[in-house]
């Protein structure tokens, strides 16, 4: 596994760009809080900063202004308190006096209606910033008083809050043991979480790491592996659904295996019972040509009638073999429609009623009175039971009895085709349905057809909604059964 391309070092990469961007944005608003809540306290606690120096100023003031004497208080104000710089205003806001060079001034004036609310207002919000004259584009927390310039005109003394020494936020925050801690702890912080994140998401992306070997074993050839549950997460759901997956997959090969075999033995059944009857054709016909003047009326006609009989055998299996693939493929739909099952089977027994006679087999019928119609194609149903009564009078001996009785139930009519015959092997029970298979030597004797009658009647059975069915017991007879949906009004034809 590259560990760059690992899911759990992209999960941890994402994880600490997140702890990053959180920890500078932290930084940012803590940042800026902290100097928020800087300015708002020196703000507050100089409020009347500004109306205490107005009065050392008021000797200076009045008619005959002495800015000389201004700028020498300003100067000694500034030494004892170098934070603050002190600027004498005019009523529009234009400075009229100042103690600093004058190529530091970068504003002739500053907008005065920050520094009419923080008068008009007693409570309004702080901090209250306003321009600083020696700036073009920054604002400070500032305190201002009203005072009385020469002529009677109106002004205000100035003070901005945070000399030059404290223009940078940075420097103003340097050396506060607050800010310092809170760093330290917010460092702290994010580094404890990034910590136990990264060993919290290897901790989840190791049973990751697991499921990708238990995968790539599978893969490999380890098809019984598996990927243990231990919980309902979404990792234990991704587990189960594999383990599902793995399953079908592995059911699915020996589905495969198994129909690999059975086309194998498909075709050596179907080579086999397709060349036996040409193998008799062309030898008999031969047999004709070769001997057509000594052979006599009689031989000829038993040697054309054996030729009939296998070419009879041969178009009977092709046939089967079309109608089987069809019904396999869902070629064939039903045409459905509610008919009476008595009067189908009753019909059908008739049919065979001779061949039974002539095999000393006692053929009878059981039907109930009153039974409801079902729904299904009357002439696939035909073939069933057609199939099922065939059978059961081949492996019937002379004295036995074959019985095909109805019984209904609360949706359904069930079809019961009984005999007392030779029964089937327990070991070929399971495979009795399966296309050529022909069931122990005992039948095998009596003959049978192709090996494709129970497999197309099953396949039948399944287009209609249902299952057939087999019981036995060797040497004590069978019973295949199957039932039909009672029609309901609903039902469309």
């Amino acid at each position: 596994m590259k560990v760059p391309h690992s899911l759990y070092w992209k999960i941890a990469g994402i994880f600490l760009v997140l702890i990053l961007i959180l920890g500078t944005v932290q930084w940012t608003v803590g940042r800026r809080a902290f100097a928020e809540f800087a300015a708002e306290t020196d703000q507050k606690l100089n409020r009347q900063l500004a109306r205490d120096l107005a009065e050392r100023f008021a000797q200076f003031l009045g008619e005959d202004a002495d800015f000389g004497g201004i700028e020498h208080t300003f100067h000694e104000l500034m030494v004892m308190n170098p934070r603050v710089e002190l600027y004498l205003l005019d009523e529009e806001g234009k400075v009229l006096a100042y103690f600093a060079d004058p190529e530091k001034i970068k504003r002739e004036a500053v907008q005065v209606e920050p520094i009419r609310r923080f008068l008009e207002e007693e409570d309004v919000h702080l901090p209250l910033y306003g321009d600083d004259p020696r700036s073009q584009i920054r604002q400070k927390p500032f305190s201002a008083a009203p005072v009385v310039l020469d002529e009677g005109r109106r002004g205000y003394l100035y003070v901005i809050l945070g000399g030059e020494q404290y223009d940078s936020t940075s420097a103003m925050l340097e050396g506060s043991y607050i800010f310092e801690t809170s760093v330290f702890v917010l460092g702290g912080i994010l580094a404890f979480t990034g910590l136990v994140g990264l060993m919290l998401f290897f901790l989840l992306t190791r049973r990751l790491r697991r499921m990708t070997v238990a995968v790539r074993r599978f893969e490999g050839g380890d098809y019984q592996r598996r990927i243990p549950i231990s919980s309902q997460d979404e990792i234990d759901q991704l587990g189960g659904a594999f383990n599902q997956m793995a399953d079908t997959i592995v059911s699915t090969m020996e589905e495969i295996k198994r129909a690999d075999a059975l086309r194998r033995e498909l075709v050596a059944n179907v080579s086999h019972d397709l060349r036996t009857p040409l193998a008799n054709i062309q030898g008999y016909l031969e047999t004709v040509l070769m001997k057509e003047v000594e052979l006599g009326p009689e031989e000829r006609r038993r040697f054309l009638d054996i030729v009939y009989h296998n070419a009879t055998a041969l178009g009977r299996l092709i046939d089967e073999l079309f109608e089987l693939s069809k019904l396999e493929a869902q070629q064939v739909e039903p045409e459905c429609e509610p008919f009476l099952l008595a009067e189908l089977v009753q019909d059908t027994a008739l049919d065979f009623q001779a061949q039974a006679e002539k095999n000393g087999v006692d053929l009878s019928t059981l039907l109930p009175q009153d039974l409801p119609f079902v729904y299904g194609d009357i002439g696939m149903i035909e073939r069933v039971l057609s199939k099922l009564i065939e059978n059961a009078l081949q492996y019937t001996p002379g004295g036995g009895r074959v019985t095909v009785a109805l019984l209904a139930r609360e949706n359904e009519v069930r079809i019961e085709v009984a005999d007392t015959g030779l029964g089937i092997p327990s070991r070929d029970l399971p495979h009795i349905f399966d296309r050529f298979y022909r069931a122990g030597k005992d039948r095998a004797m009596h003959g049978g057809g192709t090996g494709l009658g129970l497999a197309i009647a099953q396949r039948i059975v399944e287009v209609h909604g249902g299952e057939i069915a087999v019981q036995s017991e060797e040497g004590a007879g069978s019973c295949f059964s199957f039932a039909l949906s009672v029609h309901r009004g609903d039902e469309v034809p």
